[in-house]
């Protein structure tokens, strides 16, 4: 890019160069800091003004910096303190120095990140309350592209990112620089105190297959990938992991072959792994969530229904060994698959009823599933299953008991408790509900809590008791015993 002034088209006074306002404004803070990374290479001596500027081109922070004569490209670290916020900031570099100046790589990136990695403190914190187990990634069409051309390739997402390619992502038609990569899932998962679930391409894109005579260069580069993240420091590619920073092996144990290459449907009931053989290998739901018109954004519809699946799913726990909702994120400005778990701008996030949804399962994985019969003439509407478990906050020792109402009158459950050999205490005993007024209600920025899980205390805790499930509802009773 070229930008000229001078003669007959004056330079303004403030120098002249480049803006960039990031993914939609970059949410800039007063008193935080900022690290700004470019490369330059410059003709001559020039002075260079790093800035981040808000409404009317406010100055938020700024510096200024010598750039030598040099034809070689040199790396530049500047560190911006705000005096203002502004959520839709641009960055700007410019310059009151005629010369020819060339920049690249330039990222800017606030100083405090989750666990120091690179990723937003308020989005992950999110993500991380709800305690996962795992983490799949990269996950979905970007792993296969449109056409093999354009798939993840993990080896071009390793190393510096300033030296990574990038590509493009012909599925959902975007230019990635591909900053986070391999090492960065990995990295994030273990952030996460979860497991990753490395996802590569099994030679299929949306147009392509190549065929089986043709697989060994992708069995290879998958065997490559497991060494990046498993092998020692002193291997190829551990080696390469080390240089990275991380000179310790990721806790890799599971990867998965290729995105939704059964073209199957398992989604349809709750019942669906009832009469699946014990005897098979077990299950890996990867990607699950209602879409199009019962969820548009994110509604209560959508939610409800998603409990009722998990909850088939955790009656089947024997056989289903793990499952995850999909997509995780939305940026507010770019709706291209919608709904999703957590939707953000640059400044301000929500989650769905979808995730607030998950919050009733957070505790399931390490529980002892209890065995429960429903006795109902809603067959089709209802849907119930029991659990123990040890409280995460207090350590004490609760029976759970979900259930879901996918019926548009209130329900009511009569529960009782058979084979218990403690009594079930009142006082700590709770009552966890999600619903709403309409089953379209959604979250949003001017009412993120709208639709969430609200807790009470169950005062009608015992072994047999009568409830009510209000319509479109997930209900879950946390008896203390």
């Amino acid at each position: 890019m070229k930008v000229r002034c001078g003669g007959k088209k004056p330079c303004p006074c403030s120098g002249v160069g480049i803006s960039n306002p990031g993914f939609w404004g970059m949410n800039i803070e007063e008193g935080k800091k900022y690290q700004i990374v470019y490369y330059v290479k410059a003709s001559a001596m020039a002075d260079l003004q790093i800035s981040f500027a808000g409404d009317y081109d406010t100055k938020l922070a700024s510096v200024n910096v010598i750039v030598g004569n040099t034809s070689n490209w040199t790396r530049m670290v500047n560190i911006l303190e705000a005096n203002a916020s502004y959520h839709n900031a641009s960055l700007q570099i410019t310059t009151t120095t005629k010369g020819v100046y060339w920049l690249d790589q330039v990222s800017a990136m606030p100083m405090d990140t989750y666990k120091g990695n690179g990723f937003r403190n308020d989005l992950f914190q999110m993500v991380a309350e709800l305690k996962p187990k795992f983490l799949r990634f990269p996950g979905g069409c970007f792993v296969e592209g449109n056409t093999l051309s354009n798939a993840f390739r993990w080896k071009d997402t390793v190393g510096p990112w300033e030296e990574r390619p990038g590509h493009l992502n012909d599925v959902w038609n975007y230019w990635t620089d591909d900053g986070f990569g391999y090492f960065e899932g990995l990295q994030l998962a273990e952030d996460l105190n979860a497991l990753p679930v490395w996802v590569f391409n099994a030679g299929i894109s949306h147009t392509e297959q190549v065929n089986g005579s043709d697989l060994s260069p992708y069995v290879q580069d998958a065997l490559d990938s497991i060494e990046f993240a498993r092998g020692c420091a002193s291997s190829k590619w551990g080696s390469v992991r080390a240089a990275m920073g991380h000179p310790k092996p990721f806790d890799l144990r599971y990867v998965a072959i290729g995105n939704e290459d059964c073209w199957k449907n398992m989604f349809a009931q709750s019942s669906k792994f009832d009469k699946t053989s014990r005897s098979g290998p077990k299950a890996f739901v990867s990607e699950y969530a209602v879409w199009k018109k019962d969820a548009a954004m994110g509604s209560l519809l959508a939610a409800v229904a998603e409990a009722a699946f998990l909850i088939g799913l955790e009656k089947n726990s024997d056989i289903v060994e793990m499952v995850c909702y999909a997509p995780l994120f939305l940026n507010i400005n770019d709706k291209r698959w919608i709904p999703d778990a957590i939707v953000f701008d640059s400044y301000q996030h929500y989650g769905t009823p979808s995730y607030w949804v998950q919050k009733f399962f957070t505790e399931s994985s390490g529980a002892i599933f209890l065995p429960t019969t429903l006795k109902t003439n809603s067959s089709n509407s209802l849907i119930a299953s029991a659990i123990n478990l040890k409280g995460s906050r207090d350590n004490q020792n609760y029976i759970r008991i979900k259930a879901v109402n996918f019926g548009i009158t209130p329900q009511n459950l009569q529960i009782c408790v058979n084979g218990l050999n403690s009594t079930i205490r009142q006082l700590g005993s709770t009552k966890t509900v999600l619903t709403s007024s309409n089953l379209m209600d959604e979250n949003s920025f001017l009412e993120p809590m709208k639709v969430v899980p609200h807790q009470s205390p169950l005062e009608s805790a015992a072994k047999e008791m009568n409830v009510i499930l209000p319509p479109y509802s997930v209900t879950s009773f946390d008896l203390l015993v």
